[in-house]
Order: C-alpha cells, then structure tokens, then sequence
C-alpha cells in the first residue's frame, strides 16, 4: 500500500484519459486508462500500462495488438464506464465501440483520435505490465477539441486554457537569460 503523502504527492499528476480495447477469439474489451504515453519521437511508439488481472489483459497479449481511444472532454460518461468491469458490457457497449474494419479491434465512437498498435515488447512491473507497441494506423477525430483529462486528487477535468500568453516567447525569454549568463569557462 502507498503512503498517504506519496499518493498525494502522486495524485496531482494529470494525465489525458483514454480507452484502451482489445479482441482476440470473439471476445471484445476495453478499459480506461491514464496510464498510455508516447515514448519515443524517432518512431511512433507508445506504452500501455495493464493489469493482468484486467479482462482485457488476456486478449492484449494474445493477439499482440490493441487500440488506444483519445477521450474528449465531452466523453466523461463513457470513460467513466470503460472504469468498470468488463462482465457489465454486454448492456452498453454498442453505444460506445466501434469495430475497426479488417481487424476487429474497438475504437470508441466519435473519440479525439485513435491509434492502432502492434506489441513488440512486454515490461513488467510490480502489479501491472507495460506494453510497448507501434503504431501502425490512427484514426484522426476531433483533434481541434479539448481532451480529457484524470488526476485521482483533482478527478476529471478538462484541458484547455493555453499556459502561456499570445505573443510571448518563453523561450526566446530563457534564450535571452542564458546569452546574457556568465560563460561556463569564465
């Protein structure tokens, strides 16, 4: 069990949400996730992060594929509900999924965006496993709309206020510092 300081110190991390599903021998799943990340800039590569007692767990792995659905931040409700078991689908599921063509794989309908992705290495780590895998097709949605977003201190939120101001370069601002800085050989 965590340390109550270190999981709230732990808990304002924010993160986008996502529905991560797999099919393998007929059998469609999904599950939410804030756990999915871009991991590499050379190639498209991400990492899932799973439990294997998850009901998805076993399809991931046998299939060797999965998609990543990018919730909007219109989609609290069906990230909300991919957060439950997977023994209570067989009620709403068809109004949230869509099967890919040709590979059967579920994408959530009207999503941010989706990826679809083929495992090529299985990491594991204490109660879960982190798949990383390419990403071999996407599906661009509502990419103008704002995602998203989970903290398990602050709950679902969703992005969108810009960080920096119009017109204001930090950057050129952190140029400017570090041209006007002592040299290091001095």
């Amino acid at each position: 069990m965590i340390d109550q300081s270190i999981k709230r110190c732990l808990g304002q991390m924010m993160h986008g949400v996502q529905v991560v599903g797999a099919a393998h021998g007929g059998v469609v799943r999904a599950y939410t996730s804030h756990w999915v990340s871009q991991v590499s800039f050379e190639e498209p590569v991400v990492m899932a992060s799973v439990s294997p007692k998850h009901d998805t767990y076993p399809l991931m792995t046998a299939s060797g594929r999965f998609t990543v659905s990018v919730l909007g931040g219109d989609q609290v409700e069906i990230g909300q509900y991919f957060s439950y078991p997977g023994r209570k689908f067989r009620h709403v599921i068809d109004d949230y999924l869509e099967l890919l063509p040709g590979s059967g794989l579920p994408v959530v309908t009207n999503a941010l965006a989706w990826l679809r992705c083929e495992t090529f290495q299985v990491v594991p780590v204490v109660d879960h496993e982190l798949h990383l895998a390419r990403v071999v097709e996407v599906g661009p949605g509502r990419l103008r709309e704002p995602p998203l977003l989970y903290s398990s201190r602050l709950g679902w939120r969703i992005a969108g206020d810009k960080a920096r101001e119009p017109g204001v370069s930090i950057r050129d601002r952190l140029l400017e510092r570090l041209g006007e800085a002592p040299d290091d050989d001095d």
